[in-house]
C-alpha cells in the first residue's frame, strides 16, 4: 500500500512505524473472513481492511471524524486478522497508533469520557477495586443484570503455599483478577510448590498497562509498565528464572514491553529482559509435564470445552499446548466450532460495546455448549467472567482442573 503521512507524524517513531505496517497491506481481504465485528455487522469499515483505510486518511492529514472514531472503537483488537494476514500486517500495533491520533482529534461525548476515566483509574488500582468488587458480590442478588454480570459470585482462594524452594519464580498477580478470581493465583503457586517451584508476587507491582494504553492512554500505559519493572527488577537480580502470566490479557501485554519502551533510554533493557523472561502459564507447563502427570491422582473424567482467549492464540500465538496437557492428564478436552473467534470480552470493550459484546458471548456459548461440556476452561479473566455471565456451566480457569486433581479437591465453587 503506497502511503504519504501527514507531517505531523511521519518523522515520529509512531509514524515510522504505522507507514512500514500500512506499506505490508495488499488489501486482500483474507482479514474480513475471521473478523468477528465484520461477521456481525456486514459493513466493511467494520473489518481489518476498512478501519486501516480509515487509519491510512487520518495519518495522511484527513480530519477524523465521529464516524472515524465509532469504527475504531467497535475493534475488539482480538488480531484474529494478524493470524489470517498473509503479509504479516501488525494491525495491533496499528490500530493502537490510530486511535490515539483519532481520540487526540475527535471529542468525546461527556457520558463516554466518564465511563472511560472510571474503567482507567478504577480497574487498575487494586486498593480501589477489591474493596468495590467485595461489595458488589456482597449485594450480588438484588444487583440489575447489566451490573451483575460484571459481578462475579464469591469463590474461595485456598491456602498459598509457604514452603520455601531454591527454584524461584515471579508471578504477575495482576489488577483485576485477585478480587473476581483468587483461586486462580494460588491454584498456580500450588501447583509449583508441588513442583518444587516457589512462586513470588512482588508486593508493588500493579495493573500491567493494558487497560490504560488501550484505551488510548499510552502515557498511563506505559507508566503502568515502568512501575511493574522496577517493582520486578530486584528479583530479576536475584536470579528469579521466569516471570508467569496466568491471565494472557497481561501476557500479551507484559512481552510487549522491550518493544513499547525501546525509545526509553532508562528502561529501555531492563524491558526488554522484563518482556524475554515473561511467560504464560501453558508455556512453562509442558517442560514439568512428566513430573506433573506422575503426582496427579488422575484428574475427573470431565468433558471439558476449552475457549481459547484471542490474546493468546492470536496475541502471543501460542497454540494448542494447554489442550495438549489436560488431555496427557486424562481429561476429554473439546474445541468449539470457530474457536478462533472471540468471545467479546476484549478487556473494557463489554462495558464499552455491550451489544456487540454480547452477541458474540451468545454465539461463543452456542458453539461451547455444543460439545455438551461440563465445564468450560479458558485461559484469561475477562473471557472467564464473560462467559459465565451467560451460562450455567461452571466456567474456570484450566490451571484450577490441575490444582484440583493435585489436591485430590474439586475445583472450587461460588460461594
Amino acid at each position: 500500500m503506497q502511503t504519504n503521512l501527514a507531517d505531523f507524524i511521519k518523522d515520529t517513531p509512531e509514524g515510522k512505524e504505522a507507514d512500514a505496517i500500512l506499506r505490508k497491506c495488499v488489501h486482500c481481504g483474507f482479514c474480513t473472513a475471521t473478523c468477528p465485528t465484520y461477521q456481525l455487522l456486514g459493513d466493511e469499515l467494520d473489518g481489518p481492511r476498512g478501519r486501516i483505510y480509515l487509519m491510512k486518511q487520518v495519518l495522511e492529514g484527513k480530519p477524523a471524524t465521529r464516524k472515524t472514531q465509532i469504527h475504531l472503537d467497535r475493534c475488539l483488537t482480538c488480531r484474529n486478522c494478524e493470524t489470517t494476514c498473509p503479509s504479516g500486517v501488525q494491525y495491533g500495533r496499528l490500530v493502537d497508533i490510530g486511535r490515539k491520533v483519532v481520540e487526540q482529534q475527535v471529542p468525546r461525548p461527556l457520558k463516554q469520557r466518564l465511563v472511560r476515566e472510571a474503567l482507567k483509574e478504577g480497574l487498575t488500582r487494586k486498593w480501589l477495586f477489591k474493596p468495590a468488587m467485595a461489595a458488589g458480590q456482597t449485594v450480588r442478588a438484588v444487583l440489575p443484570p447489566v451490573l451483575r454480570n460484571k459481578v462475579p459470585a464469591r469463590v474461595g482462594s485456598g491456602d498459598w503455599p509457604r514452603t520455601q524452594h531454591a527454584r524461584k519464580m515471579l508471578l504477575l498477580d495482576g489488577c483485576v483478577q485477585p478480587a473476581m478470581a483468587p483461586n486462580i493465583n494460588a491454584a498456580t503457586a500450588r501447583v509449583f510448590d508441588a513442583l518444587g517451584v516457589q512462586l513470588v508476587v512482588a508486593p508493588k507491582e500493579g495493573c500491567c498497562g493494558a487497560i490504560r494504553y488501550h484505551m488510548n492512554d499510552h502515557d498511563g500505559g506505559l507508566d503502568d509498565a515502568r512501575h511493574n519493572i522496577d517493582a520486578w527488577w530486584p528479583y530479576v537480580e536475584q536470579g528469579v528464572e521466569a516471570l508467569i502470566m496466568t491471565a494472557s490479557g497481561c501476557g500479551v501485554m507484559v512481552k510487549d514491553y522491550g518493544h513499547l519502551l525501546a525509545g526509553d533510554p532508562r528502561y529501555a533493557e531492563k524491558a526488554r529482559r522484563i518482556s524475554e523472561m515473561t511467560k504464560d502459564l501453558s508455556e512453562l507447563l509442558p517442560a514439568f509435564e512428566q513430573e506433573l502427570l506422575a503426582k496427579l491422582d488422575g484428574l475427573p473424567a470431565k468433558r471439558v470445552a476449552y475457549h481459547p482467549p484471542c490474546t493468546l492464540q492470536h496475541g502471543q500465538k501460542i497454540r494448542g499446548k494447554i489442550e495438549q496437557l489436560l488431555r496427557a492428564a486424562g481429561v476429554d478436552v473439546q474445541l468449539c466450532a470457530d474457536s478462533h473467534l472471540c468471545c467479546g470480552s476484549a478487556g473494557t470493550y463489554s462495558v464499552l460495546e455491550p451489544d456487540l459484546a454480547y452477541r458474540l458471548r451468545d454465539d461463543k456459548l452456542a458453539k461451547l455448549e455444543a460439545t455438551q461440556p461440563e465445564m468450560i476452561v479458558s485461559a484469561n479473566i475477562g473471557c472467564l467472567t464473560h462467559l459465565q455471565s451467560g451460562t450455567q456451566t461452571p466456567v474456570r480457569h484450566w490451571i484450577e482442573l490441575i490444582d484440583g486433581a493435585l489436591s485430590g479437591k474439586q475445583v472450587a465453587q461460588a460461594a
